[in-house]
């Protein structure tokens, strides 16, 4: 199975081969809990060159990751287009030294450093995300949470849901196949609109009659509630030199963070 965020072939280097095969090769737990770290200390960060330390960590785990450096990078612009509205009204909102003016509405240079605060902070937390937990498989990431003790029903729901979306699109598929068969094609209008609930209305339909029919297959197999672990977590060496050298190099940010506010 792929990961959640897919992967690209290794480099011809051995150099960075091994490079980009070293976060694959950690536990998932501590995976999971140096993103929950490092998305903690990212978010309390105020400094624009802590922040910037922090970015370079996380593409530096990125690359540790091995993810598809151009497919990631548009993925994380996809997230920068939800905030790009609110990034661009922060000048014009915050008061403060004017820095320009547009259409007679100054924008203050405290109101742009917050907007570059904002910007590194929700980068460097998602490209942390992605290279630590996006960089796993679905049933390695549903067997770490298992093992960190989250509820069950959480982690039978993400596991569920990864195995069964598929189906539900190949569904999806087989029924907009059948509608553009009878000739069906999209337009603005209520016939359209009708259409398109009445496909909605089916897939839910489809979807909860093979719910109910792999509950009961399920149940009997013996199923009691709980779905067994089969996979031996392992805590090794290498995982150990990694939260270390993750957690030094935290603490160094934080560092910087606290220095840049004295001198500030």
């Amino acid at each position: 199975m792929e990961t959640l965020l897919g992967s690209e072939s290794p480099p011809k280097s051995s150099f960075l081969s091994a490079v980009r095969g070293v976060v694959r090769g950690l536990d998932p737990r501590g995976r999971l809990l140096g993103a929950l770290l490092c998305a903690l200390i990212i978010v309390g960060l105020e400094s624009p060159v802590a922040l910037s330390l922090a970015l370079i960590l996380a593409l530096g785990l990125l690359i540790g990751a091995g993810l598809p450096i151009g497919r990631t990078l548009k993925r994380m612009a996809m997230m920068d287009g939800f905030i790009v509205a609110m990034l661009v009204l922060i000048p014009f909102t915050i008061p403060g030294d004017a820095a320009f003016s547009l259409f007679g509405r100054p924008a203050s240079w405290q109101g742009l450093e917050r907007v570059l605060v904002i910007g590194l902070r929700a980068n460097g937390v998602i490209l942390c995300l992605m290279a630590l937990v996006g960089s796993m498989e679905p049933t390695t990431l549903g067997h770490g949470l298992a093992r960190l003790g989250l509820p069950d029903t959480l982690v039978h729901l993400l596991l569920f849901t990864v195995r069964y979306i598929d189906v539900i699109n190949a569904e999806y598929g087989r029924l907009r196949r059948a509608m553009k068969t009878r000739g069906f094609r999209l337009a603005n209008s209520r016939h359209t609109y009708r259409t398109l609930g009445y496909l909605i209305g089916m897939l839910l339909v489809r979807a909860l009659d093979r719910s109910e029919r792999i509950a009961q297959a399920m149940k009997c197999r013996g199923f009691t509630g709980r779905l067994p672990l089969l996979d031996t977590l392992a805590w090794s060496w290498r995982d150990g030199l990694f939260a270390l050298l993750l957690i030094a190099a935290l603490g160094g940010i934080v560092v910087v963070e606290i220095g840049h506010g004295r001198l500030a």
